[in-house]
């Protein structure tokens, strides 16, 4: 555990707790990090919402919810995790982990929250602001109004005001491991093909294609 405290920059005093924050509910015969996820995920949702207020001063409430929510879920946080390596040490059965256990974002995410929520404990809100924002900024360097732009509903506002019809979506393929599965979706307009995109969801391929029309169209 010595290397994930170094990937972390805390030390915990307490090292049961930090145990604790790292073993999943599959592990039988020990506690589990349920609860600490509950405390992490109300810190790391008030650092990022003042992270936010801060940066974008005149910015409405309605876009700031929106950029918190790309920020504060758990794609987000797995992503985080896999910065600090977290899936080597999480403590699970051994079933879970041969279901890849240890790549699964929401074992991922869980955890992360977890140890945020542990370091508020042991350490207080300032260190755990201090620990969340330190690896939010590290992985996520160039927070923009971007991460919440929907420009799927963006293109249909377009194409209902200047075509009178609605882009169409359509799943061309899904390949790869379960745990690793891909989307390949084909955005259409009056029976065209107008851009392709893959990506581990059907939304965000669905985003993606939708952001690669409007640049065909001239409108980004």
């Amino acid at each position: 555990m010595r290397d994930l405290e170094k990937n972390l920059g805390y030390d915990f005093k307490d090292k049961e707790l930090l145990k604790q924050a790292i073993t999943h509910k599959s592990q039988s015969g020990a506690k589990h990090n349920e609860r600490l996820e509950f405390l992490g995920d109300a810190v790391l949702d008030l650092v990022v919402a003042e992270l936010l207020f801060e940066k974008f001063k005149d910015v409405a409430e309605g876009k700031l919810s929106k950029l918190r929510a790309a920020l504060v879920n758990e794609k987000s946080f797995a992503k985080i995790a896999n910065s600090i390596k977290l899936g080597t040490f999480i403590l699970m059965s051994a079933s879970e982990q041969s279901n890849n256990g240890r790549k699964k974002p929401s074992i991922l995410s869980d955890a992360f929250e977890a140890i945020i929520g542990a370091i508020f404990l042991e350490a207080g809100f300032k260190r755990a602001k201090e620990i969340s924002l330190a690896l939010i900024q590290k992985n996520f360097p160039d927070i923009s109004l971007d991460l919440c732009k929907d420009y799927k509903t963006e293109l249909q506002e377009h194409t209902q005001a200047t075509m009178a019809q609605t882009p169409e979506y359509i799943t061309l393929r899904a390949f790869g491991p379960d745990h690793k599965k891909k989307f390949e979706i084909a955005l259409e307009l009056n029976g065209k093909e107008m851009a392709r995109a893959i990506s581990s969801t059907k939304k965000e391929a669905q985003q993606i294609a939708a952001r690669l029309t409007l640049e065909k169209l001239g409108l980004l």
